[in-house]
């Protein structure tokens, strides 16, 4: 009996472990990152609808539609209090603007003259829209045609969705807390799957093994949106580690870099020869190969569990000067390749050093803890 309890409570315990790892865990929440989302948006706005229309607060709707506007297609934490602020600063504006004209259109008495200074805020928030304050100008001439209509709202409508609109935040910023999904992270882990990628093509390449054309061009454009990906997370990650964001441009040059490379390598000399010659060729230079394969594998294991100790080994250009004359045995057809494979190694230590410089800043989490602690 008591081993037939045993049975059934294990299985139990190891599905409630997996499911507080899958909660916990900032991997597994970067490769759960649109189911979490959705649920924290879906119980965002459950939480909006009780706290406006389930108690009868007027115009309740403008909660929801500030809230999706805020947290809805932004995953990340940084991008949420981001958005959250400008929010904030445009829908006080805004709104401010608004009553304003409600106040003006009941002592004038004259909608042509709300309509033309609603135009003329309109335009001058256009200006501003296209700015570096565009979110803010954008936010402060919707705000005022939600709470001003066209000048024909009552005062105490306007207030009430002023304070939807405010209501609406709040939610929005409360819930950007829960389970939060740190663009750091996604960086990390994109990047890492990135280099771990250009470990791999760049040893099959100068070991021997034929790559076609077609999974070339798969396997690059795959880097490549990720790469572009890891751009647009570059400013939230800035700001979540405190780390200026030049250094961050400096590791996406790097990487980009490395991968030109690894692109003309695919495409040069090398590649058009036979099996023979490059199996020779892998052979005056398999140091090197295995030298930059082990440092991008690495970067890539550090990144993933953002501990510098995984970079702990010597440099791949140290290893490939210490094997120079490997140049001297190969024919001249090759010397391209050779140089170019000299260079890649170096970009790679670059790009190793950089990354060592920002690593105390990797673990937000972490980081934060001594601040909860104080």
């Amino acid at each position: 009996m008591a081993s037939a309890d045993s049975r059934t409570v294990i299985p139990r315990r190891s599905a409630f472990s997996r499911m507080v790892r899958a909660v916990t865990s900032p991997y597994y929440r970067y490769r759960h990152a649109k189911v979490l989302h959705s649920l924290r948006v879906g119980l965002a706005m459950l939480v909006s609808i009780l706290a406006t229309t389930g108690i009868d607060i007027p115009h309740g709707i403008w909660s929801s539609v500030t809230l999706l506007v805020v947290i809805g297609g932004l995953q990340h934490h940084g991008n949420i209090r981001k958005k959250a602020a400008e929010r904030a600063a445009g829908t006080l504006l805004g709104a401010s603007i608004g009553l304003t004209l409600i106040v003006l259109q009941n002592l004038t008495d004259s909608p042509p003259l709300t309509y033309v200074l609603m135009s003329i805020v309109a335009g001058i928030c256009a200006w501003f829209a296209i700015g570096s304050s565009g979110y803010i100008g954008l936010l402060t001439a919707i705000t005022m045609c939600i709470v001003a209509g066209h000048g024909d709202n009552q005062i105490d409508v306007g207030l009430w969705r002023t304070a939807n609109v405010l209501i609406g935040i709040v939610i929005a910023l409360a819930f950007s807390f829960a389970l939060p999904l740190h663009a750091t992270y996604s960086w990390r882990y994109g990047l890492a799957m990135n280099l771990r990628e250009c470990a791999r093509i760049y040893t099959r390449l100068l070991e021997g093994e034929m790559i076609s054309e077609e999974e070339q061009v798969r396997r690059f454009l795959a880097i490549n949106k990720r790469l572009v990906q890891l751009r647009s997370l570059m400013p939230s990650v800035a700001k979540e580690i405190e780390v200026p964001q030049s250094k961050l441009e400096e590791i996406q040059r790097l990487h980009r870099s490395v991968l030109s490379s690894l692109e003309l390598l695919a495409t040069g000399p090398l590649m058009q020869a036979d099996a023979t010659a490059r199996a020779a060729y892998a052979e005056q230079c398999g140091v090197e190969v295995r030298a930059v394969r082990a440092t991008l594998l690495a970067m890539a294991r550090g990144l993933r569990f953002g501990r510098a100790t995984h970079f702990g080994i010597p440099s791949a250009s140290a290893l490939a000067q210490r094997h120079g004359d490997a140049a001297l045995k190969l024919p001249p057809e090759f010397q391209g390749p050779y140089w170019l494979g000299q260079r890649l190694a170096e970009q790679v230590d670059r790009l190793r050093e950089r990354l060592l410089e920002t690593e105390p800043n990797w673990n937000i989490e972490r980081r934060a803890r001594p601040l909860l602690k104080a």
